[in-house]
């Protein structure tokens, strides 16, 4: 069954899938789409990825045609957020990642930028800074045309309950990080508390924001995010993500969508 899809504005699409399986498909479908289209613009296809169960959504891209119509040997993976423990931890987003996905692709190693887990958070955010403005410098990362921010060709989020996407709680000062391309936070308010974030006018610069959230316990910061409410839901994270000149797509299951006035 196709997803039912809301066009909320020009730059954002709402799509409402009936099920799991569905929407993992379709999200596979919109990955591979994207990712022709910036291969035939430049050459590669740099994704930056979080973590959660958006990593077992995109399982697909795993199986056939997928592992075999797309073209790994072009992306360039880096993720939106992590948190600052070894890359064997069970908290690691990277081993999230590289045990239910990436082990199963056919990526180039050196094409893979996982956060530096011997140093503190705010070193292991500097130097992830420092590696993605050299590959700017290559232009393996493209730059936005409006500002000096990296344009990477996906940054893919999951919110959460409380309608945090990467490392960016509400509430919390990053949220008006405005220099930094890479900050640290050493009290998120769910562990573990140390982490590495991308910050919101590097997520907002992308040429591609896709949003996902699944399941009834993330539908009031769904509606929050997305339908138009009085004006302190302008401070929650999910809602920040606003795209500069690129595009964002929200990929939901029902239970998700459950409170959206345009849905229900």
């Amino acid at each position: 069954m196709a997803p039912q899809v809301l066009l909320i504005k020009d730059k954002m699409e709402v799509r409402i899938h009936e099920c799991l399986d569905e929407l993992s498909t379709d999200l596979a479908d919109q990955i591979e789409e994207l990712c022709e289209e910036s291969i035939k613009d430049h050459g590669v296809f740099a994704v930056a990825i979080s973590g959660g169960s958006i990593i077992s959504l995109m399982r697909k891209l795993s199986e056939a045609p997928y592992k075999k119509t797309i073209d790994w040997s072009k992306w360039y993976i880096f993720w939106a957020d992590e948190r600052v423990v070894a890359k064997n931890h069970v908290d690691s987003n990277y081993k999230l990642a590289k045990d239910n996905l990436l082990s199963k692709l056919p990526i180039v190693p050196s094409h893979v930028y996982a956060i530096n887990d011997s140093l503190t958070a705010e070193e292991a955010a500097s130097e992830y800074e420092f590696v993605i403005r050299q590959l700017v410098k290559t232009r393996v990362v493209n730059v936005s045309d409006i500002s000096d921010c990296p344009k990477f060709d996906l940054i893919l989020l999951e919110v959460g309950a409380d309608g945090h996407v990467a490392s960016l709680f509400p509430n919390h000062p990053v949220l008006e990080e405005k220099n930094e391309w890479v900050t640290f936070i050493a009290n998120a308010p769910k562990p573990p508390p140390e982490r590495i974030t991308l910050t919101l006018p590097v997520i907002n610069s992308a040429a591609n924001m896709i949003m996902v959230a699944t399941g009834g316990a993330k539908a009031e910061a769904v509606r929050m995010a997305i339908d138009d409410m009085d004006p302190e839901c302008s401070v929650l994270p999910a809602r920040m993500i606003q795209p500069s000149v690129g595009k964002l797509v929200w990929f939901l299951d029902v239970e998700a969508a459950s409170k959206l006035t345009r849905f229900s």
